[in-house]
């Protein structure tokens, strides 16, 4: 088995292509949903903060610590 598979790298790059999908998945549905599904939209924004806080944390993760 490939360690690298879920590797901190490997992850950052699948929740950036997470999130740019559901971005422009929320893009489109706010401009084609008629009548708007408002709790539907509210959810997907949910998860789309939720997988840009993954990111960040990931993000410190992978960068080295300056001394303060």
């Amino acid at each position: 088995m490939d360690l690298n598979l879920h590797s901190f790298s490997r992850q950052l790059i699948e929740l950036r292509m997470e999130h740019a999908d559901l971005n422009a998945t929320i893009d489109r549905l706010a401009e084609t949903l008629e009548p708007r599904d408002d709790l539907l939209l509210r959810r997907l924004k949910k998860k789309r903060l939720f997988l840009r806080d993954c990111i960040a944390r990931l993000e410190r993760l992978l960068e080295p610590q300056e001394p303060a």
